[in-house]
């Protein structure tokens, strides 16, 4: 796993095999999502339209709408709303202000009720137009604005006096009238254009004319994040914290799965590789006290990075994989040939390996030539093994991936404290049987391990 590139069917694998564990995260991250919605209170937010009429640049748009949540009309709408301990500070997180197109500034606000964010939305939009409105006109210059009046009263003045010219050119019956009457006309005209070019260039002309589009909809849920999507976001982080947790243990984990790996670790030759019929389960390790039943209901003690168990040869097939190993002991061990069987306490696999190793070893034993084994099992966190009693070694059975090198390292210190050297190891993988087994010749049960109540050594 730790070189192995990830997929998709490693992420299946963790699902079906972690699926106790991952519930019981994403319900814990719900109820998380679900708590942090109960301490942060609901939101609202709505927004209003305020309309700028006349031409504007980008960047004029967007002072106005900087305008909009300044300190200077955020004051006012606090004293407007009756809450003079809120100051600018206050409402500018709940406040904002964009230039969109068609020069228009869209002010929102958020509140804790619906009722409060449209007003706030309004009363800030509201005091918005009074601003701009107040400082466009503070900013008009007084004598421009008499020298505009005074041109509109002399226009007023010569359009007038223009009207007394036409009178006094008499009726137009001759050709000197038509004419004089036929100038001052185009006079006129003209004059009324130029007025009209002249307000429509006047200063901030339909600049200060700002409009609000109408009161802000009432908002009709709340901003997000809501609380499902608190919720969703909890379970959710909950859950990829979980696989990529169990993906980053994984690739650090130092647990030998290799045939080299193994045999370095125990400094000794592998004797063979025995199948066990058995499902995932079997993968299982034993274990007693509540720690291990918590481990067992979450499904967690069973391991999700080992490959499936693969299908399984008949029982004559298996029976000679065991038969290969006894015939391996009788050429590496003197006689008497008596052997320590060594097995990791909580490897399950291991332990009906050795059961069906012994159960070889005496079914043969008949024939003679066959060693004699005596099964123990040790405890890997503090390996202890028997004293040396006339064996000719120990045999260290065990399945792959299932110990770190740290603990096989002690199992095989732990041998040679005692006397015993290791002189093979065996290892045992699960199977998934046949449903039917093909005959073969009768065989006896393989032996149970029992524990002596005295010395706690199986026997």
């Amino acid at each position: 796993m730790s070189d192995d590139t990830i997929r998709l069917v490693t992420i299946g694998r963790i699902v079906r095999r972690r699926r106790r564990l991952l519930t019981l995260l994403v319900v814990t991250g719900a109820l998380v999502g679900y708590g942090t919605s109960v301490l942060l209170p609901p939101r609202y937010t709505t927004s209003a339209s305020v309309l700028l009429p006349g031409a504007w640049e980008e960047r004029e748009l967007r002072t106005q709408a900087e305008i909009a949540t300044s300190s200077v009309v955020l004051d006012r709408v606090a004293a407007a709303l009756g809450r003079p301990a809120v100051d600018a500070a206050g409402l500018r997180e709940r406040v904002g202000a964009e230039a969109t197109e068609g020069n228009i500034v869209r002010i929102s606000g958020t509140a804790g009720t619906p009722e409060g964010a449209q007003r706030l939305a309004d009363e800030v939009a509201e005091e918005f137009v009074a601003f701009a409105t107040r400082v466009v006109g503070d900013d008009t210059d007084p004598e421009a604005a008499s020298r505009t009046e005074a041109l509109r009263r002399l226009v007023t003045r010569t359009d007038r006096r223009i009207t007394e010219l036409a009178d006094a050119a008499g009726t137009g019956k001759s050709v000197e009238s038509v004419q004089t009457r036929t100038e001052l006309a185009k006079l006129r005209t003209s004059l009324q254009e130029a007025v009209e070019k002249l307000e429509q260039a006047a200063p901030a002309s339909g600049k200060a004319n700002m409009v609000v589009m109408g009161p802000a909809a009432r908002p009709s849920g709340e901003a997000p994040p809501t609380r499902t999507q608190l919720v969703a976001a909890g379970a959710l982080l909950f859950f990829l914290l979980a696989v990529v947790g169990h993906l980053a243990a994984a690739r650090v984990s130092r647990r030998p799965r290799t045939e080299p790996e193994i045999t370095a670790a125990l400094g000794s030759v592998l004797l063979g590789t025995v199948d066990v019929p058995g499902d995932r389960a079997a993968y299982r390790r034993e274990g007693r006290g509540p720690w291990a039943l918590f481990r067992r209901l979450l499904g967690v003690d069973v391991r999700w990075d080992l490959p499936v168990p693969r299908a399984s040869g008949d029982e004559a097939g298996r029976r000679i994989r065991y038969r290969r190993v006894i015939a391996r002991l009788r050429d590496v061990l003197p006689a008497p040939r008596r052997l320590l069987v060594v097995v990791p306490d909580g490897d399950g696999i291991a332990r009906r390996a050795a059961a069906e190793l012994l159960a070889e070893a005496e079914g043969a034993s008949a024939s003679g030539g066959n060693p004699r084994l005596r099964v123990v099992e040790v405890a890997v966190s503090e390996p202890l093994v028997p004293d040396h009693d006339g064996e000719s070694g120990a045999l260290v059975v065990l399945s792959a991936g299932s110990w770190t090198a740290g603990e096989l390292s002690g199992i095989s210190e732990a041998c040679a404290d005692a006397g015993h050297e290791v002189v093979g190891i065996v290892l045992a993988g699960p199977v998934r049987a046949r449903p039917t087994r093909s005959a073969g010749p009768d065989r006896a049960a393989a032996p149970a391990l029992t524990v002596d109540d005295t010395t706690g050594v199986p026997g």
